[in-house]
């Protein structure tokens, strides 16, 4: 029978026995360090993921400092792992590094791939791994840990539930009371590791080979011997703190940078096309109510001069759907209050198609109409459309709308605008902070990279010392 031919992605461990009886109990505590440093590098992850998909995307290659740092994290996460929640397979405290650490009882080996194809970077991930992601759902409780999406924010965990949960509790439980981990439960949970491990490196795009079908259990690799096989040129050890944080600290300013972008393209889509003929940016809704007036929750408005200036004009504009003739009003809040004290009318509190935040206060018709109440800055009425231009001012405001004549009930199409002249200049900073954002990420990245790229150099040999006779 022919041995199962080696995967690129090789995973070992060794269960560390004896094991302590208690110790899985606080496991979850002592491994906090490296769950605060890893969600870090979890963080940053992604992002060197894309760097890479990009580059074998043009070359065909994934840069090698890259792929340490991806290598590396995967490989730390698994020493993680396996002291803690994936397997409970040895008490010996996890080191903080990147690096292969022979005499430790889990390693993770991942050969650096020459040439990847360019047309799979395209599909492997997502397409190519859905089945699977649907097996280690199953054995994960969740699905990959690296499948984005999944539901937790550390990503490096995938003992949160599902069959590697289960089973690891169990063999916690046993340990517990016997002293022992049973080995059974070991060779099955490693299997279920290793193929999340394999399909983890294969949608993060190290390697072309189809992760097989097949569950290899135990703490060694099926059909592989010593040696492990030879890492790529490029020291995981050349990652060194610094340079982690110079990658951390790049994808950070590239996450914020991609909210800066995309909130300013948004608003310089708003000012350039969603701006009506008389230039206001506006928001409607259809109002119905069944009192006499519909007000707005008070709002506000302090500030500078110059903070007026940005808002520029508020337009409130009103057009009737049952045929009768409408009243729009802007006034001080405690004016309007007192106003419909005694009156039925709803607060709006939803946006449009969401009424489930309107507040209806109980009571009877207000005491004039609306036109002689004396308490507006500005108003409207009439038939069909009416609005109401107001220059912001310092204060508390609320709008109103109701029918002019002060009947019961309201059905109206209802728009609320304003100039906001500032609106395209806002626009523009946050573009331009967005690329400087953008720039110090991608710099950042790529000094820590280029950094850990280069080869050490060697300890100079002192010269020997020459003593004059």
């Amino acid at each position: 029978m022919t041995a199962p031919r080696a995967y690129p992605v090789r995973v070992e461990a060794t269960l560390d026995e004896p094991l302590s009886r208690g110790l899985w109990l606080v496991k979850w505590l002592l491994a906090i360090p490296h769950y605060v440093v890893l969600a870090f590098l979890w963080f940053a992850y992604p992002f060197v993921t894309i760097a890479a998909f990009f580059a074998i995307l043009v070359t065909g290659r994934y840069p090698r400092p890259l792929f340490a740092f991806t290598s590396g994290v995967l490989r730390w996460s698994w020493r993680v792992q396996f002291y803690s929640y994936a397997a409970l397979g040895t008490d010996r405290y996890p080191p903080f590094t990147f690096a292969d650490v022979p005499d430790y009882p889990a390693r993770l080996e991942i050969a650096y791939p020459e040439k990847l194809s360019r047309g799979l970077v395209l599909v492997k991930w997502w397409l190519l791994a859905l089945p699977h992601f649907v097996i280690i759902g199953l054995f994960a409780g969740g699905g990959s840990w690296l499948a984005f999406g999944n539901g937790n924010d550390d990503g490096f965990n995938w003992a949160a539930g599902g069959l590697v949960g289960v089973l690891v509790l169990v063999a916690g439980v046993v340990l517990l009371f016997t002293g022992r981990y049973p080995r059974p439960i070991f060779d099955f949970v490693l299997g279920m590791d290793r193929w999340v491990l394999r399909v983890a490196a294969y949608v993060s795009l190290m390697t072309d080979e189809y992760p097989p079908f097949r569950l290899d259990m135990g703490g060694t690799e099926a059909g592989v011997e010593p040696p492990h096989p030879q890492p790529h040129p490029v020291r995981a050890g050349n990652w060194t703190a610094g340079r982690i944080v110079a990658v951390v600290s790049g994808a950070v300013l590239v996450l914020g940078a991609a909210g800066l972008l995309t909130g300013g393209g948004t608003l310089l889509w708003a000012d350039r096309t969603q701006r009506d003929a008389d230039g206001y940016l506006t928001a409607s809704a259809t109002v119905v109510a069944s009192g006499y007036a519909v007000a707005t929750d008070p709002v506000q408005v302090t500030g500078a001069p110059d903070v007026f200036a940005a808002v520029g004009d508020v337009r409130l504009r009103a057009t009737t759907t049952d045929g009768r003739p409408v009243f729009v009003g802007i006034g001080r809040s405690a004016d309007v209050a007192g106003y419909l004290a005694a009156a039925e009318y709803t607060t709006l509190g939803g946006v449009s198609g969401n009424r489930s935040g309107d507040r209806v206060h109980p009571g009877g018709a207000p005491a004039t109409s609306p036109g002689d109440a004396g308490v507006w800055a500005a108003k409207a009425s009439g038939d069909g459309t009416q609005s109401v231009a107001w220059p912001a001012n310092d204060g508390e405001w609320t709008a109103v709308v109701m029918n002019a004549d002060g009947s019961r009930g309201i059905s109206v199409r209802a728009e609320a605008g304003a100039t906001v002249p500032a609106l395209g200049w806002v626009a523009l900073g946050l573009l331009i902070a967005g690329a400087v954002f953008l720039a110090g990420g991608a710099l950042l990245i790529g000094f820590g990279a280029h950094r850990a790229s280069r080869r050490p150099e060697a300890p100079r040999t002192p010269e020997p010392s020459t003593v004059d006779m």
